[in-house]
């Protein structure tokens, strides 16, 4: 006779627990100070962590570029040329090493990229298009979900374009810091973030207010011991380089995020003051958009002041979700709230425009690009299409794969494009430079065909004066 109990489906695990055995598993019950032991484990874990990408004098150094790297992602001449030009040259930078390999450093790079375009085919493009007389352009990275990859888009299209011999800025928005991790900033406290460029963009307007006031007699509006401080700080005393010769940061950490609670409270104050252009007021007015050719503006998983200063400021919006329905919902209520957010202020700003008798104020984008970002081609091909056929134009073609080289080197605070490939099998890093090459290509392609545009534009207007 078959002994039936050796038979029976083990029940599922939530099933028969002992709540008295539960109940001793429990600790004794948390106060508020517990918190603060958790977030001080995790400080020390984190700064732990980040020590993973950085040389033993505890700072961030990027490696160099060996010269089969230089010649099939980053000049496009041969190697043989390349080693004929620098015989030829002895005043160019020889790189490190002997024999036919050799390993510059980038602001070598971006020295032999400048001899090339002196020197070199005209047909070819040694040196990224920019027009001259244009601004910066301006991309934010945003979108209210979070673990959509955001700080990673924004961190390789920073790195893809310093690569690619551009200068750029970039400006963490988001309190928790990682991209300020990625990058190596040091940020000690708020005064090194944005969080006083914002304060002072108020103060001036309170500033300018109190003229008004003081000639029809009537009493100022104080500016506190904060709003004067600020009046004092200059973009150039946050911005600070990094280890890629030509990335800069604003960094950001915890405090930053008081910015949330304080920008309202300001436009209480002045309701004038319009909230939404502090950022775009220093970075037009004191010339940063003249010092670099890209400021990436990487937000908050948030649709709060600070995304709302970002997206105002950007001429390009990039908006990265997962090819999942969750990721899908949660992008098309992000679209909703843009929608709701910038017509209620253009709704309320030019009601007293148009009664004032000026020029209605109106916000506009040279681009707006959702990206699928980790994409299983195995598992994710249909939903992606959905995807693709609802948002239309407003979807980048390419779908940004999640390969073993970003896992990888994330693991080491890093960006791919500071990965040495020789640790890595080779295929796998071309295939996992590739994700992030293709994303950067079609982000390029935006950058310079609104570049284009605006120099089109700037010349049919002069052509009519």
């Amino acid at each position: 006779m078959r002994d039936l109990t050796k038979q029976q489906t083990p029940l599922p695990p939530y099933m028969n627990l002992s709540p008295e055995a539960a109940a001793s598993k429990l600790p004794d019950p948390i106060d508020t100070a517990r918190f603060a032991k958790a977030a001080s484990f995790c400080a020390q874990g984190r700064a732990d962590l980040a020590q993973r990408g950085y040389a033993p004098d505890g700072k961030k150094h990027l490696r160099k570029f060996s010269t089969w790297e230089v010649t099939k992602y980053l000049i496009p001449v041969a190697p043989a040329h390349l080693r004929r030009v620098l015989k030829a040259n002895p005043d160019l930078p020889q790189g490190e090493g002997e024999g036919g390999s050799k390993w510059f450093t980038l602001d070598e790079v971006l020295t032999l990229r400048s001899h090339f375009a002196t020197e070199g085919i005209s047909t070819k493009e040694y040196l990224p298009y920019r027009p001259k007389g244009q601004p910066a352009k301006v991309a934010a990275v945003a979108n209210f979900k979070g673990g959509v990859g955001k700080t990673s888009t924004a961190a390789h299209l920073a790195m893809s374009a310093a690569l690619d011999g551009y200068k750029v800025l970039v400006i963490d928005l988001d309190s928790q810091g990682s991209m300020t991790s990625i990058l190596g900033g040091d940020v000690p406290d708020e005064w090194s973030t944005v969080f006083p460029l914002i304060a002072k963009d108020y103060a001036k307007s309170v500033q300018a207010e109190n003229l008004v006031r003081a000639a029809a007699g009537q009493p100022e509006i104080p500016l506190d011991e904060t709003l004067t401080e600020a009046l004092e700080v200059s973009p150039r005393n946050v911005i600070q380089s990094t280890h890629w010769p030509n990335i800069d940061l604003i960094g950001a950490q915890l405090n930053l995020y008081w910015a949330e609670f304080q920008i309202p409270v300001w436009r209480m104050g002045l309701r004038s003051w319009a909230l939404w252009d502090g950022l775009q007021n220093f970075l037009t007015d004191e010339g940063i958009l003249d010092e670099y050719d890209l400021v990436l503006l990487d937000t908050p998983p948030a649709l709060g002041y600070l995304t709302i200063n970002a997206l105002a400021a950007a001429d390009i919006l990039l908006v990265p979700l997962g090819a999942s329905f969750l990721e899908f919902d949660s992008t098309g209520r992000f679209f909703d709230m843009l929608y709701t957010t910038f017509a209620s202020i253009e709704e309320g700003e030019n009601a007293g425009l148009r009664a004032a008798g000026l020029p209605e104020m109106k916000f506009e984008w040279d681009v707006v690009r959702a990206i699928v970002t980790r994409f299983d081609a195995s598992q994710q091909t249909d939903m992606a299409n959905v995807i693709q056929a609802y948002f239309g134009d407003f979807m980048n073609a390419y779908r940004q794969d999640y390969t073993a080289l970003v896992g990888q080197a994330g693991e080491q605070v890093n960006g791919i494009y500071e990965a040495d490939y020789r640790d890595f099998n080779r295929d796998t890093y071309v295939r996992g430079r590739e994700a992030f090459d293709r994303t950067y290509a079609e982000f390029k392609e935006l950058l310079i065909g609104s570049w284009w545009r605006d120099e089109q534009m700037s010349e049919d207007n002069n052509g009519e004066t």
